[in-house]
Formats: structure tokens, sequence, C-alpha cells
């Protein structure tokens, strides 16, 4: 059962109107969620921790989006979609102001955690949005257009976020999320429209997503494969100083770098998920495999690791094609099935980060984060594989009770 459809058309104003300001509050949440990563460094010396323990934020951000993704969009599932989406970005921007003002460490995984909450329903609802408003052969492209705000963000809102917390501080990067936050706030209140959930919509029909085993092994793909890009990017900045000897004021660009790979990987990605749904995320995670495998040779100089910065932005495309196969997979529990897909992405962020430093707390160096990145990836594309052989083994059951 697919998103309910709506009489929209992509070339109509409203249509563009409704997908900016999904994507505003995307850009905001992308801002939130990507700019720690720039910031570890000074953000373990306010608070007194060693640059690894400073990752256990990215950590904490990610696992309230695993708990809050499934929680919320349960709970919420009755509700329109607009406000329960301007309900979702006024705790995500009230999580980034007090994120600003946590006097520690403790206080600051809290408040990264609180902050993750609303993250996955917002996108998970924003997509199904988005997909009922496009024709239904362009449901990845319209998924894209979501995902735009996100990968958009590491391009604009995250080097700005940076700078601002390289120059001000880190809280002031929080300050800037939280007002990006509000004004989606204002454009979803201005702009999108007033759907209703769908018809029969319910807590116990939701977790009805939870008995098929096609949505897990989905999301299995999502939490384990795309891990390696967190794996690499968590630590990037001091990847890119300690062992590219990049000057600290070079980090925005190739942040910035990063973000045109995740722009550019998001649009291609979208297109060919439109003409070929599976053949691209198998695809795309023997490509994220080939690029992170790149990485511990390719960031002992500055040109080829920003280069290769670059391309480990473009293994965000998997992320629409993932976000359509959920729907596709998931039965009339659309709500639950689309927000758990960034629940498995923040599994990812939570468990790249995790291993990545473990590699280096181990001793095997920042680049070592290349090597657990490639394996990660090895290891999603095992479970796709996985997903490909019990979809086929169904169809032959059926096939042959039908012969009968």
């Amino acid at each position: 059962m697919s998103a309910p459809s709506l009489p929209a058309s992509e070339s109509t104003p409203g249509f563009a109107r409704a997908m900016l300001a999904l994507g505003v509050g995307g850009f905001a949440i992308g801002t939130g969620e990507f700019v720690i990563m720039g910031l570890l460094p000074e953000v373990a010396r306010d608070i007194g921790t060693t640059i690894p323990q400073a990752g256990h934020v990215i950590s904490a951000y990610a696992l309230g989006v695993v708990i809050g993704a499934p929680v919320l969009a349960v709970l919420a599932a009755g509700w329109a979609r607009r406000a329960l989406l301007i309900a979702l970005m006024a705790v995500f921007a009230a999580g980034n102001f007090a994120s600003a003002l946590a006097p520690g460490y403790l206080s600051l995984n809290l408040l990264r955690f609180a902050s993750g909450l609303p993250h996955g329903t917002y996108f998970g609802v924003a997509a199904l949005v988005a997909a009922a408003l496009a024709p239904p052969d362009r449901r990845a492209r319209a998924v894209g257009l979501v995902m735009l705000g996100l990968t958009g963000a590491t391009l604009v809102g995250v080097p700005i976020a940076a700078w601002l917390g390289q120059h001000f501080g880190w809280r002031a990067a929080f300050v800037f999320v939280g007002l990006i936050a509000v004004l989606a706030m204002a454009m979803l209140r201005r702009d999108l429209p007033d759907l209703a959930a769908p018809s029969g919509a319910s807590p116990l029909r939701e977790l009805g997503a939870l008995r098929r085993k096609q949505v897990w092994l989905t999301l299995g793909i999502g939490a384990i494969g795309f891990g390696g890009m967190f794996a690499v990017f968590s630590y990037i900045k001091p990847t890119l100083t300690e062992v590219a000897g990049l000057p600290l004021g070079g980090v925005p660009l190739v942040l910035a770098l990063f973000g045109c790979g995740m722009v550019g990987g998001n649009l291609v990605g979208s297109r060919l998920a439109d003409k070929a749904l599976m053949p691209t995320i198998g695809g795309l995670l023997v490509w994220a495999a080939l690029v992170l495998t790149t990485f511990s040779f390719a960031a002992h100089h500055v040109a080829t690791a920003a280069l290769n910065v670059f391309l480990i932005g473009t293994i965000v495309a998997i992320g629409p094609a993932l976000q359509i196969r959920l729907m596709d997979v998931a039965g009339d529990a659309q709500t639950l099935a689309a927000a758990l897909n960034h629940s498995a992405f923040n599994m990812a962020n939570a468990l790249g980060a995790w291993l990545g430093g473990v590699a280096i707390t181990a001793g095997l160096g920042w680049t070592s984060t290349g090597w657990v990145g490639a394996l990660l990836a090895l290891a999603g594309l095992g479970v796709f594989g996985w997903s490909l052989a019990s979809e086929r083994g169904r169809l032959r059951a059926v096939a042959a009770s039908a012969s009968r």
C-alpha cells in the first residue's frame, strides 16, 4: 500500500512551496545532526573530555532518533500531518536551544538525545507527504527533494555553523540550528497542505509493520550498510588536520565538498531508484565499500583526501531508495515504517561513530575508520542479499501455491 495520493503536480507552485517548507525542516535537522562532527575538538576542550569521548554526543543524538522515531510515529499515528510536523520541529528547536546552554558532558549528552527524538518521525512523515503529492512514478524524486534539505545542510548549513562554532564557540552553532527550526515551523504552517492521517490510522495498525520480515531486512541494510559513512565522517576533522596536514581554516571547505557529494548523490540516487529500485540499492552498497576502502589511502594527502570526502558524501544516495522500499513493503503501516528508516540511519550513525572510535582508541590510527566503514558497507550488502533471497523464496512459494 502506497501513501495516499492527492491531485497535485510537481509543476504547481503549491507543490514547490510545500517541498521547500519540508526541505527547510530537513535543512535544520541535517545541520544539527552533522555540525557536531566538525566541532568535536572544541566540544572536548570545553567540557573536559577526549575527542573520542566527545564523540558520544553523536551517538546520544542518534540514540534519540532510534528511540523517538518508532515511539512518536506510533503515538501520533492519528495526527493531521501538518500539525504533527510543526510539533516535531518545535521539539527539535527547543532541544537545540537547550543544548547551547548545556554545562557539561552528561547534560550535553542528555540534551542531544532529546534533540534527536523528533528527527526520524519528521523525515518519515515528510517523505509520506512528499510521495502523496507526487505522481506515482516520481515518488523517489519527491522524497529526494525532502532529503535535499538534509543533504543541502552539509553543503551550506554545516559549514556556516562550523564557522560560527570556531569563531563564537560551539554553542553558537546550536543556536543557529534552533533559529532555522523556528523558520521551518513558520513555513510549514503557511505552505503545507493540511493533510489528514490515513483513514483508520491507529497505533495498533502502525505496529503491524514490525511483523513484516522485509521491513526488518530493509532497516538492517540502512543500519549496517550506511554506518560506514559515519565511521569516517565522525572523525573527519582530526583526520584531515593530523594525517593530511590540512590547515584548520580549510576544514569548512572540505565539509562543503562533502555536502556537494551528498547533494549530487541524493539527486542521482533518487532518479535511479525511480527506474530500478533494488539494483540501485545493491549498486550503492558496492560503491560505498569501494569509496571507503580508498579513504584509508587517500587521507594522507590534502588533494586526494578532499576528493575522497566528496565521494563519501555520495553514499547518501541510498537514502531515498531505502525510503521507497520501506513504503513498498510496509503495507498499511506507512508512518512507522517511514520513520524507522531514519532510526536505521541513526543506528548507522551510532554504530559507525562507535566502531570508528574503537579503532582509533585501539591505536590503529585515524585512517583506520576507512577500513571500518568498508566492512560495514559489505555487511550491509550481505543483508541486501538476504533480503533478495527471502523475497524470491516468498514469490516461488506463492507461485507454487497458485499452481496447485
